[in-house]
């Protein structure tokens, strides 16, 4: 269920509870990640895909964007609130 444009929230670590936006699938473990910090405070980094709670909001978006690509995405989606409201 974990793909390029999911939404998900984090479920370890110090950004446990923040919902990111899955952005690259590296292998079968780890994926690359994004807040984007601007809206939730989740800086890019790779996390694994056990640590990951899928929702089932999705956002139309390409492997690898940018975290500025990502924001656009999300706020047209009309998500922008829903993921500030999680952090």
């Amino acid at each position: 269920m974990i793909e390029v444009g999911r939404i998900c929230v984090k479920t370890v670590g110090r950004e446990a509870g923040s919902r990111c936006v899955v952005v690259d699938i590296l292998d079968e473990s780890f994926a690359l990640v994004t807040g984007p910090k601007s809206l939730t405070g989740v800086r890019r980094r790779r996390a694994n895909i056990k640590h990951l709670e899928a929702t089932e909001l999705k956002v139309d978006i390409k492997r690898g964007c940018s975290d500025e690509k990502a924001v656009e995405a999300v706020e047209k989606a009309g998500l922008a609130t829903a993921l500030k409201g999680a952090a």
